[in-house]
């Protein structure tokens, strides 16, 4: 992601992929950026062409909500553009704060803070399969499917790689997309193990 200071904004070239306006609204507080918005989870074949367009001319970054409705954009959009780039909210980044907005999370709510550490970490598909060294035997070593709390566990792995909640059976499949190396997996759950997060 190409960014640069212009007055008190900082420029991203890329165009991202967001939800609706209020999530475009938050970012063009602080990012002088173009979006595109999908307007929900309705996502068309007309966005995907569009999208395609985007990315050949300047490159996208999806960067939808962390939850049901912006996994199945982000996966549908990934099925069909491979090499788009994410940027990733955690859920509780993404948290109104305040009552009154509701309790939907959203890019539209994330703090500035928050928004420029999902796009300063920003991920690409994974191009060499081969190269990739991890299994599902791996998975159940370090707990992240069949164990009381795998659940738990994948979802502090997603948050600390930020590269999204996964679920058992999609697990492997994410890191893959991603090229996250068992060493990587081995480290954050070591971090989880010894309560090192801050959160438990």
């Amino acid at each position: 992601m190409n960014k640069q200071n212009m007055t008190d904004k900082q420029v991203i070239s890329e165009v991202i992929v967001v939800e609706g306006k209020d999530d475009t609204a938050n970012l063009k507080r602080y990012y002088d950026v173009d979006t595109y918005e999908t307007q929900g989870s309705a996502i068309s074949d007309d966005d995907l062409l569009r999208i395609e367009r985007l990315h050949e001319l300047r490159g996208v970054i999806v960067f939808t909500d962390p939850d049901h409705s912006g996994e199945r954009i982000r996966r549908i959009i990934m099925t069909a553009i491979p090499s788009v780039r994410h940027a990733f909210l955690n859920r509780g980044e993404a948290k109104p704060k305040s009552k009154t907005k509701g309790r939907s999370l959203g890019v539209e709510h994330a703090s500035f803070a928050d928004l420029d550490k999902a796009l300063s970490q920003v991920t690409s598909n994974f191009d060499d399969v081969m190269d990739f060294d991890m299994t599902a035997h791996d998975l159940i070593r370090l707990g992240l499917i069949a164990k009381a709390d795998s659940r738990k566990r994948r979802e502090f792995l997603g948050e600390q790689l930020r590269i999204g909640y996964s679920n058992a059976k999609q697990q492997l499949k994410r890191l893959a997309l991603f090229g996250i190396t068992l060493a990587e997996v081995e480290a954050v759950m070591q971090k989880f193990e010894s309560g090192n997060d801050g959160t438990h």
